[in-house]
C-alpha cells in the first residue's frame, strides 16, 4: 500500500491544473497522435458518461466490473454495497484501473483493414481510498445523484445513517490518467481511394425516451421538470467542478 501511494505521488509533482503528465503506464503507445493528456479532455469523457468499468486483480484472478461514477474536482468516486468484492479489494489498497469509453460512430473504409470506430476513451490508474467521513460520503452521494439525474436530490428521501453504513464510497485521485480519441473519416491506403466503394461515417446518438411511471405511483403525483426535461450527461454541455 505504501509503495503504491509513493508511486502515485510521483506524477503529481509534474502535473498542472491544465495537464496530467503521462507516465510509463499511461503514455499511449499505439497511435500516440490520438492521445490527450489535458484535464479538459479527460474530465469531459468522465463527466459525459454514466458508466465506468473498474478493473482489478484478486487472488491472481482479473475482474472488470461496471458501475456508476461521479467526478468531483480532481477525484473520481465510485460506490456500491459494503459487501461488494470489488469495492472491498479496492478499499484495501488493491491497484485498480478505471476506464470510460464513448463510441461516437462507425468508420467504414474501402478496405477491411482500415475500418474503425470514432471514440473517446479515458483510463485512470491508481489506488483508491475509502471515504469514511459521513459528511464527505453524503456529499458524494448527492454528487452522484446530481450527475445521473440533475435536480433529483431535492425531490427524494436522503440516505439515512444505516443506508450510508451499507454503502462503500471510494475516492480515486486523478493523477495518473490519459485519454485517447478518434474522429473523422476513414484513412485508406492512397491506392484504395479510386475504388468504387462507399466509405464514410455512421454517427451514433444516444437519446432518452418518454418516462414511464412506477406501477404503484399515485396517479395524482405530478411529473417533475427534472424528469420531463431530462438530458443525458452527454447532452448537458460541459460542467465545472
Amino acid at each position: 500500500m505504501e509503495e503504491t501511494q509513493s508511486q502515485l505521488k510521483q506524477p503529481a509533482s509534474i502535473n498542472s491544473p491544465e495537464t496530467i503528465a503521462p507516465t510509463a503506464r499511461t503514455r499511449v503507445k499505439r497511435m500516440p497522435k490520438r492521445a490527450a493528456y489535458d484535464r479538459a479532455a479527460v474530465y469531459s469523457i468522465l463527466d459525459t458518461a454514466l458508466v465506468c468499468h473498474v478493473g482489478f486483480a484478486l487472488d491472481r484472478q482479473p475482474f472488470v466490473i461496471p458501475t456508476l461514477h461521479v467526478r468531483i474536482a480532481e477525484r473520481l468516486y465510485i460506490h456500491g454495497s459494503a459487501a461488494s468484492r470489488m469495492l472491498g479489494a479496492a478499499a484495501d489498497g488493491t491497484p485498480i484501473a478505471v476506464t470510460v469509453t464513448h463510441i461516437d460512430g462507425l468508420v467504414l473504409a474501402r478496405s477491411a483493414f482500415h475500418h474503425s470506430v470514432n471514440y473517446r476513451s479515458a483510463v485512470i490508474l491508481g489506488a483508491a481510498t475509502l471515504v469514511t467521513d459521513l459528511g464527505e460520503k453524503f456529499a458524494v452521494m448527492k454528487g452522484l445523484i446530481d450527475h445521473v439525474a440533475p435536480g433529483r436530490w431535492d425531490h427524494i428521501r436522503h440516505p439515512n445513517e444505516k443506508e450510508l453504513a451499507a454503502t462503500l464510497v471510494l475516492s480515486i485521485p486523478i493523477v495518473e490518467a490519459s485519454a485517447k480519441l478518434r474522429s473523422g473519416d476513414p484513412l485508406d491506403d492512397e491506392a484504395d481511394y479510386a475504388m468504387p466503394v462507399w466509405a464514410g461515417q455512421i454517427p451514433f446518438m444516444t437519446q432518452t425516451l418518454t418516462p414511464i411511471a412506477d406501477a404503484r405511483l399515485d396517479s395524482s403525483t405530478p411529473v417533475p421538470a427534472h424528469v420531463t426535461d431530462y438530458a443525458l450527461p452527454l447532452n448537458r454541455g460541459a460542467r465545472i467542478t
